[in-house]
């Protein structure tokens, strides 16, 4: 890991370690979906199940990415992912990440033709119907996400944040707008998922610095919907706002809009949606309490008690986990 891969305090981006697992994920995928007779194919990342930042990765440090794929549909591919980073001078180790992430396979003589997937030998029957279980479970919550992506972020256009009320929605959102160029995409000319996360983490790190005024690090990343393909020479907005905090936590609601002018110029549309969630360390790497998030409109008071609701369920899950690991 780079200076140019970290913040300002050292630690790595959250999105510089999301491109990284979804590398991995994309060749392994991809390696898998060609293993058959079918068409060439190219895997392309459909979702990321919730990811959590179980220890920050530091500069001088070496990142290991491993992948193996864990179950497959017809048209899918469900791909396990773990970083563990590495001091290189006292050879301690530790895992920094662990990622689900879902592929489909798309013809590269056809874009919009996706192929079947050749099937994984599970090692017992259990195996696949879990799998088959969580595979039902990402493609209900994908529908979900789309019948709620008529939501918009205006982006804010020379804010004066001298006028704006710190600590409110209006004062910390933040757009970045940026072309896909060819280094931005796969062999299909389709930007890659792990480019898209990355800038995505950029637009939250922002909105958490500008709320909190402090070193900000990503603290997980909730479930990442890709909508759509997004295709070179399109201008792609992603725009990021408070949604939610809690003593000390934040979550951020991140959208990716797409405007095609290449080739054939259509209407925006929402590409990916994802919750981000960070935390305010001091200068020691301690957490910092976050400031209360102030709601204006009702709008905004309603996605805090969405974005609670969010909150309580994680802590809850992670609760019961803890003493499930506790009885073992």
């Amino acid at each position: 890991m780079r200076p140019d891969d970290a913040n300002i305090a050292g630690n790595v981006h959250g999105g510089t370690v999301l491109k990284m697992i979804e590398e991995a994920g994309a060749i392994i995928s991809t390696r898998h979906c060609n293993s058959g007779q079918g068409e060439p194919c190219v895997a392309a990342l459909a979702r990321v199940e919730r990811t959590d930042f179980l220890s920050p990765m530091c500069i001088g440090e070496v990142a290991n990415v491993s992948a193996e794929i864990t179950y497959t549909s017809k048209h899918s591919v469900e791909v396990q992912v773990n970083v563990m980073s590495e001091n290189i001078l006292t050879g301690a180790k530790k895992v920094t990440n662990k990622a689900t992430l879902w592929y489909v396979p798309l013809s590269l003589k056809n874009v919009n033709k996706v192929v079947e997937v050749p099937p994984i030998q599970y090692t017992h029957k259990e195996q696949e119907d879990e799998g088959r279980k969580r595979y039902e479970e990402q493609k209900l919550e994908r529908l979900e996400t789309k019948q709620r992506n008529g939501d918009v972020i205006l982006p804010v256009i020379n804010p004066d944040r001298q006028t704006k009320e710190p600590h409110t929605v209006g004062y910390s959102q933040s757009s970045l707008i940026h072309l896909v160029g060819p280094s931005d995409c796969t062999l299909l000319g389709f930007v890659h998922g792990g480019v898209t996360m990355k800038l995505m983490d950029e637009v939250a790190g922002i909105v958490a610095a500008r709320h909190c005024k402090t070193n900000i690090v990503t603290a997980s990343v909730d479930a990442i919907n890709f909508h759509e393909k997004i295709k070179k020479g399109s201008v792609i907005t992603i725009s990021g706002r408070m949604t939610f905090t809690s003593n000390k936590s934040m979550e951020i609601e991140v959208f990716v809009d797409a405007d095609p002018f290449v080739d054939e110029p259509q209407e925006r549309y929402r590409a990916v949606s994802a919750f981000f969630t960070y935390v305010s360390l001091s200068k020691e790497g301690k957490p910092l309490p976050v400031p209360q998030l102030l709601t204006e409109s009702e709008e905004e008071k309603r996605r805090f008690e969405e974005g609670k609701g969010r909150y309580l369920q994680t802590k809850a899950k992670r609760q019961a986990q803890m003493q499930q690991a506790a009885q073992h």
